[in-house]
């Protein structure tokens, strides 16, 4: 069930981007064909629908980053309990490797 990853690329960018740009373009259309206080408040609509999409879309990719941080605070205490050091720490008892020396 899974699209290809360029499938999916693209609809990523429809519902990310396209979507709101669609939906605001709707709002202007809304404001030339109703030259009226109707047409101002479709064109308000439409602002306001399309900032919606935006900034949800902006507010789930950050869910979605903190899960991933998560995921990689997880794996380092895996780390951690299964060497008693933490994976960028220095392994202990053990000296870092001297650089070579240059000519």
């Amino acid at each position: 069930m899974n699209a290809p990853p360029d499938s999916r690329r693209k609809t990523l960018i429809a519902v990310r981007y396209v979507l709101p740009g669609v939906i605001l373009l709707a709002g202007f259309v809304a404001l030339l064909v109703s030259d009226t206080l109707t047409g101002l408040e479709g064109l308000a609509m439409g602002i306001g629908v399309a900032g919606s999409v935006l900034l949800l879309n902006v507010l789930y990719r950050i869910g979605v980053k903190g899960d991933l941080e998560r995921d990689d605070e997880e794996a380092a205490r895996v780390f951690y309990d299964e060497h008693g050091r933490w994976p960028d720490e220095a392994p202990r008892g053990g000296r870092e490797p001297a650089e070579p020396p240059s000519s």
